[in-house]
Parts: C-alpha cells; structure tokens; sequence
C-alpha cells in the first residue's frame, strides 16, 4: 500500500548527487500542458474534497485550450521547459539551480507549482490512427520538424510526474514516473478510473447502483462557497521567463529528445486468435505460455536465446518492489531448439510444457523475493559503498573531491551508463580466452577502487562482479512486462538496451495485446515472427489434444451422438441440422473427440527456417 502514498503530488527531483522523491501531501491542484505551454487551477480544498463540477473542469479546459492555441506554436516551442525533463539527470538538476537560485523568483515559484501538483495533465493536439502510432505517443511524444522548430507533441510533457495524456480524437493513455512506483500500481489507479466511469453510468439509469468508493466528497455545486477555504478554479497561466542558459538547453535538449525519438521504434499486435482462455484449457500458465512465445520467436530470427527479464512483484513485504525473473533457462533452451528442430508435435508439447513449469516455479520463488538479481545488486552495493566511504576519507586528507556517485580515482569509477544496475562498465574488466584480470586497472598502473593511493590500501573488485556473467546479466536484451486488465488497451516502454527490445504485453480472456519497441531492430518483423509463433503452436497444440480434453466443450454432444433413439415423441421433434458440407463438420457440432482428431486449418510450419518472413493474418 505504500506506493500509492506516491502516485500523487509527487516529482522525482534530479539533484548533484542523484534524484529524490518529492511529495507535497497538501497539493490541491493539478497542471495542464497545452501546445507546450503550462496552466494550472485547484480542484481540492483543505479537506481533499473536490470544489469543481465535471462541468467546471470542462469549462476550464476549453479555456485552456482556446488560449494555447493564441499563441503559434512555434513560438510556444521555444517556452517549452518539459522538454529539459528528458535531459541528463545531472544537467537538469543543473538547469534547476539555474531556475531556483534566486529564491521567490518567477522561475522558481513556476517549478515549485510543477513540481508539487497532483498530477499533469497532457492536453494533445494530434490523433493517433494506429496502434504503433498511440503507443508512440503516450510513450515519447511526436517529433515533427517545421521550418527548423519542434511542433511535435514531444514538447507537451513533464516526465519528472504522474501524467494523464488526452489526444484530440479521445484516446487517452498515462505516463508515469517509475522511480516511486510499480506498473501496477498505476494500473490500479487506470482500472479504478474506468471501473468509476462504468459505475457513475450504470447510477443515471439507476441511482441505487453502488459506488467504488467508500466515502464521496460532497456535491460541489450545493456548497456553502465560504466552505472552500483559500482556492482558486480560474485558470492561470505559468510564463517561465527564459534567461540565455534556459533557451540554449532547451535547444540543446530538444534535438537530443528529437534524436532519440528517431532512434525508435514502435510495433503493436492486437492478437485475437486466442487468449487465457485457451492456454488455461491447455494446462498452461498464461504468463509462462507469453514469455515462451518470447523466447520462441526471438531464437526463429535469431538462432540464439538472449538475457530476458520479467518483473515479479514484491508487494507483500513492506516497501517491497520487484525481483527479477529470469525467463532464459535450460527447459526454455531446450524448448525453442525442439520446437525449431524436426520433432513431433508431441515432443515440441512436452517440452513447452517443462519451460513454463519452470518458469511458472521461478516466478514463485521471486514473487518471495527469492530470486538473484536484487541479492546480488545489495551486495555490490554494500562493496560500491564501502569503496565510497573510502574515497571520501581519502579525499579529506589529500584535497580529492568524490562526485558522489562513486570512488574519486581518477574522477569515478567507471560504471557502464547502460546498465540499469550499476554495473561496472564492460572494458572495465580483461577477459580473453577465460583469463581474466581480477585487479580491475585504471589508467593502467593502479588497481581501480584503490581509494586511497597514499595508504597503499588495494581495493579489488570482488570476482562475483569482476565475472563477465556480471555484465551479461544486467545488458537485458529481451525486457517484458506483464500489466494489464480490461481497463488496458495497450501497455508499453522503451528498450532497456541499445540492441534490445522492450515488450509490454496484456494477456485478455480471448486475445493478447503486445507493444514491442527497439532502437534499430526490425520491431515490426519481430511482432511478425511473434503472431507467426502463436498460430503455429496452437496447430501444434490441437495435433496433439487428448480426447475430452477440448478447453470450451463439454462431453455432452459425444453422449447425445452415442444415445439410442430417444423414446420420447417431443425429444425426437424437429429437423436434425447437419453440417453445409457433406463429410465436413463445423466447430459448433464437433465432439471433443473430433477437435482433437482434426487436423488445424493453421499451415504448419515445423522447422521451416522461413518462419520469420511468413505473415498471418
């Protein structure tokens, strides 16, 4: 329960030394951005009780916009100050004590008001035709390019929040800030959001219908106005004034958010052939089935099997976030080498079915904070703090300053930026033919971690991490994520890893949404070789299907086929319907026994090493 005490009026606030979580548990307002420009108005009093009608927050609304779009939008482009939120962390705290240094200014109070507000709200100009195209722009924004100026929905967001994005078309999707919290966390808070809106529907038809929520705020519109204390509903309008280091980072900023945007990618399937259903009748854990899929379709492209993770959820104990799942495992190994292979359906059915035991048994074992990853990360903590404890008293005697980020050899240790953990960086580390280094050198004349050069202290780095697996472990190139529910059309974020891809998927009774991203992969090729595996190996499913064992029949139809004539005169009135074709029968007069003997209208595929280009539709 602790996170949700984190989803609102909160910031993830960059400073020299790192971020922190900023809280105000007194906000009452929330920020709109409009065309890249800020606006903000209370909507709770002292209490937490709302003061505007839908129709008050409409009708401002409609204000804001209308006076958004007074302003061209390239000129709006040049005040944008979301866009610096997409910066490095240590330049935009930088760029903060620029805007904060004289306490009371303009800029000051205008982040302050940012910063503490209940959420922001993302009010877009654009109208997302596709999938690809919706998932984009919830994820990073729109770039568009005109005459030299970014008018892309890019500029419209403030990652530091919680933020609640609206196209022009109705779509709608949240983009939040994950330091604080877990996806499904969020996901809470999205499926309350939609389960309301139901509710508050179903009480026009029926006022006694009942509500989510254990106590409402009173109706705002029969208040004593003198009941809602020190507020203010009218919209303002924050106009940050842009000193020469502003609007040179904000340049700066831009072209690197506009660079990134192009570097990425983004594919969705929408997968209705089946869903839960079917894998649970199959005797299969949803998530474990998906998860092989992964696998599966990765190895058909590829012809290896690379690190993947899967968060589990930790939330029993107190504080608690994820553990990682390793879906990469010897069954999982041997299952997408089977399948790929010349094998009977049977054979490639035992052995998906050994991969997801597995997996479904390491999913347990995390989910009770059982797993490696976050052991194994304290402990390179616990060393990485002592080498920083170290330095620092090093420095006191000799004049070297610490970053605060690591020991102060040579100005810090050097951490792979790509490694989600921390991880020394890859060429720390000489590792040629098995021979390895384990005294990690810099500048190549004195061990790295040495602390303190005067004492002649030798701080090596612990084999365990020294350990080329180390890095192997944290360069995630399959990164997953399991979050959804009915609320959900799609759930997604960016790749972990330069080379790899970030897939966010929702496992629905009937179907499966999934949204693949990348840097320089072929995404969509990828989601191709995924929906290609998942009809292949319901084919494979059904060839091999036991008799009485089809998920949605019941045996019923095989007794009746099997009865005498009915004596009874009424049980026998009536035309007996047969199927169109002679000789053929259609799923709804099937018995189980005959599902499981006829042959899928899917066309196999087996081995065939042309499973990445096929396409099915």
């Amino acid at each position: 329960m602790y996170q949700y005490s984190r989803l609102f009026g909160t910031a993830r606030v960059p400073t020299e030394n790192g971020c922190h979580i900023g809280q105000d548990p007194d906000a009452k307002h929330i920020v709109v951005l409009c065309h890249g420009q800020f606006y903000w108005f209370d909507v709770l009093d002292d209490n937490s009780d709302l003061i505007m009608t839908e129709k008050d927050v409409s009708i401002n609304l409609q204000t804001i916009v209308d006076d958004a779009q007074q302003t061209p939008i390239q000129e709006a482009a040049k005040g944008a100050l979301g866009v610096l939120s997409t910066e490095n962390r240590k330049v935009w705290s930088g760029l903060r004590d620029v805007m904060t240094r004289d306490e009371g200014s303009n800029n000051a109070d205008c982040l302050g008001i940012v910063d503490s507000a209940l959420f922001i709200l993302c009010l877009d100009y654009t109208e997302p035709a596709s999938g690809a195209e919706l998932c984009g722009n919830m994820l990073c924004g729109t770039s568009q390019v005109e005459k030299g100026v970014q008018i892309g929905t890019c500029t419209n967001r403030w990652y530091d929040k919680l933020q609640i994005i609206v196209c022009k078309n109705g779509s709608a999707g949240i983009n939040f800030e994950h330091t604080g919290v877990d996806g499904h966390t969020v996901l809470r808070f999205a499926s309350d959001l939609y389960t309301d809106t139901i509710l508050r529907f179903a009480r026009t038809i029926n006022g006694q219908a009942p509500s989510l929520w254990a106590s409402t705020s009173p109706d705002p519109s029969k208040r004593d106005p003198d009941s809602f204390g020190d507020v203010s509903t009218t919209p303002h309008k924050l106009e940050w004034d842009m000193v020469p280091e502003l609007s040179i980072a904000l340049r700066f900023a831009e072209t690197r958010l506009a660079d990134l945007i192009q570097q990425n990618e983004f594919a969705t399937l929408d997968f209705a052939a089946y869903g839960k259903n079917f894998m649970t009748g199959m005797g299969f854990s949803p998530d474990a089935f998906v998860q092989m899929a992964f696998q599966a379709a990765y190895y058909g492209l590829y012809g290896r099997v690379e690190c993947t993770y899967e968060p589990a959820m930790t939330k029993v104990y107190l504080h608690g976030r994820t553990e990682a799942v390793r879906s990469v495992t010897p069954e999982s190994v041997d299952f997408v080498q089977t399948f790929w292979a010349e094998n009977p359906p049977q054979q490639k059915v035992d052995a998906l079915r050994k991969a997801c035991q597995q997996h479904t048994a390491n999913t347990r074992e995390c989910a009770k904070a059982q797993g490696c990853d976050r052991h194994l990360y304290a402990l390179f903590s616990v060393w990485q703090k002592a080498l920083d404890e170290d330095g620092a008293e090093a420095a006191s005697s000799t004049g070297m300053s610490s970053n605060g980020y690591s020991s102060p050899i040579d100005g810090s240790s050097e951490r792979d930026p790509a490694s989600a953990v921390g991880s020394p960086g890859r060429n720390s580390l000489m590792s040629v033919d098995g021979d390895e280094d384990h005294s990690v050198r810099s500048n190549g004349n004195r061990a790295r971690g040495n602390s303190s050069p005067s004492r002649g202290q030798n701080h090596n780095m612990p084999l365990l991490f020294a350990d080329s697996g180390w890095d192997k472990l944290n360069n995630t190139i399959i990164s997953t994520s399991n979050c959804g529910n009915p609320s959900l059309r799609h759930f997604g974020f960016g790749p972990t890893s330069g080379d790899g891809f970030g897939i966010g998927y929702i496992i629905k009774d009937e179907g499966i949404s999934i949204c693949a991203s990348s840097k320089h992969r072929q995404t969509k090729r990828f989601v191709d070789a995924l929906e290609s595996y998942l009809l292949e190996i319901r084919r494979v499913l059904r060839l091999t299907q036991r008799r009485g064992t089809s998920p949605k029949a019941s045996r019923v139809r095989e007794a009746s086929a099997t009865r005498p004539k009915p004596a009874s005169r009424l049980k026998s009135r009536g035309r007996v319907i047969k199927a169109h074709e002679p000789g053929k029968k259609t799923p709804g007069t099937m018995t189980p026994a005959d599902e499981s003997a006829a042959v899928s209208d899917d066309e196999g595929l087996g081995g065939c090493k042309f499973f990445y280009c096929s396409k099915w539709r």
